[in-house]
Formats: structure tokens, C-alpha cells, sequence
């Protein structure tokens, strides 16, 4: 056995299942996060993906961008009035 072949064999990471498919492998990727709870919220369901396979991937993806799409359309509303902004 070769040291490739055998650090391949001490790894589990994308081995096949019992149903012949390579299980899902985390990427390991660091989420900076940006210091606006909202959109750290959406950035940490990233992680979601890591233990879906490929074509569960699309789901989470989509719910994360309508997410900070949302965010960043909130920055563009004008602001609310509060209660005694109004007088005359």
C-alpha cells in the first residue's frame, strides 16, 4: 500500500454509503463574520450545505441569497418615522 493509498484509507471524508454514494464532505470553509446579526445569520446557514449532497446544495443556497437580497433591499427603504416625528 502506497502513503497516498494509505492516507485515502484513514480518511472517511467522501467515502461511498451503503447505497454506492460518496457521503457528503464538510469543506471546512471559515465564515468571517460581519458584525450584522441578519446577515451572519444567513452567512452561518451556509453550513447547512456541508452535510447535503450536491443536489440538496440549490435549496440552501437560494434561501441564503433571497435572504441577504432582503437585507440589502432593507438598507434602501426609507426610514420609519418614530412616534413624534411627525409634528407640525
Amino acid at each position: 500500500m502506497s502513503d497516498d493509498t494509505a492516507d485515502a484509507a484513514d480518511t472517511d471524508g467522501g467515502a461511498p454509503d451503503a447505497s454506492g454514494e460518496a457521503a457528503p464532505e464538510p469543506l471546512g470553509l471559515v465564515r468571517t463574520p460581519t458584525g450584522h446579526p441578519g446577515v451572519d445569520a444567513h452567512l452561518e446557514r451556509l453550513a447547512d450545505a456541508d452535510h447535503l449532497t450536491a443536489d440538496g446544495h440549490v435549496a440552501v443556497y437560494e434561501d441564503v441569497h433571497r435572504g441577504l437580497r432582503d437585507a440589502l433591499t432593507a438598507l434602501d427603504a426609507p426610514p420609519v418615522p418614530g412616534p413624534y416625528e411627525n409634528r407640525s
